[in-house]
C-alpha cells in the first residue's frame, strides 16, 4: 500500500512541477515583452530629446563655434594600454 501512496505522490509533485514551469515561462514572457516597451519607450524619448527632432532649436544669428548642439555627443577615443 505504501508504494501506491508514494506512486500518487510522486504524480502531484510531477504535475505541480509541471504547472510551476508554465507559470514561470509565462511570466518570463511577459517580463521580456515589458522590458521591451519600456526599452522602444526610452530610446523614443531619447530620440526626441537630443536634438535630432527638434528638442533643441537654436537661433541662426552670429557665427557659431565648434559643434552646434545637435546629435549625439562624440568621445575621443582611447589607445589601450600594453
Amino acid at each position: 500500500m505504501g508504494a501506491v501512496v508514494s506512486c500518487v505522490e510522486s504524480i502531484f509533485r510531477t504535475i505541480g512541477n509541471v504547472i510551476m514551469a508554465i507559470v514561470t515561462g509565462i511570466g518570463n514572457i511577459l517580463h521580456a515583452i515589458i522590458s521591451g516597451i519600456v526599452s522602444f519607450f526610452g530610446i523614443v524619448i531619447g530620440f526626441l530629446t537630443c536634438g535630432y527632432c527638434g528638442g533643441r532649436r537654436h537661433g541662426t544669428t552670429g557665427t557659431t563655434t565648434g559643434r552646434r548642439g545637435f546629435g549625439r555627443r562624440s568621445h575621443a577615443t582611447t589607445t589601450s594600454r600594453i
